[in-house]
C-alpha cells in the first residue's frame, strides 16, 4: 500500500461535533487502497511507542487488526503504513500489551453468554 494513495473517509453520526465517541461505538473509517479496493475499519485506538504514534484498526470484513503510523493536525489525521519490520514488531508488541485486557474481557463475556 503506497502511503501517498491512502485516503480516509470518516463516517459521522447525525449529531457529530467530532470529538469522536459516537455513543460508545467505534468510529468507522474507509481505507482506499492503491488497487481501488475499499476496506471499512473500526478504530480500535491510538498509542505511542518511542515518541511515535500509531493507530490500530479492525478490518470489519475479516476482523484483521491493522497497524499504521498516525499523525494529526488541525485539518485531520493521516495514516501511513509501517514499512520497517523491526518497527512493526515493536508497534505490535505495544498494541498487544495495551489492548490485550480489552479483548480478553470480550472473550470472557462471549464465553459467559454461551
Amino acid at each position: 500500500m503506497d502511503k501517498d494513495n491512502l485516503e480516509l473517509e470518516h463516517e459521522h453520526d447525525d449529531e457529530c461535533g467530532c470529538g469522536h465517541d459516537h455513543d460508545g461505538d467505534m468510529d468507522i473509517i474507509t481505507l482506499n487502497l492503491d488497487d481501488g479496493t475499499e476496506v471499512e475499519c473500526a478504530i480500535i485506538g491510538t498509542f505511542e511507542v518511542e515518541d511515535k504514534e500509531y493507530m490500530a484498526l479492525l478490518a470489519i470484513e475479516d476482523e484483521e487488526v491493522l497497524l499504521f503510523t498516525y499523525s494529526e493536525d488541525e485539518e485531520g489525521f493521516e495514516l501511513s503504513p509501517i514499512e520497517d519490520d523491526e518497527e512493526f514488531d515493536t508497534a505490535s508488541e505495544a498494541y498487544y500489551e495495551l489492548f490485550a485486557d480489552e479483548f480478553e474481557d470480550e472473550d470472557f463475556e462471549e464465553e459467559d453468554e454461551e
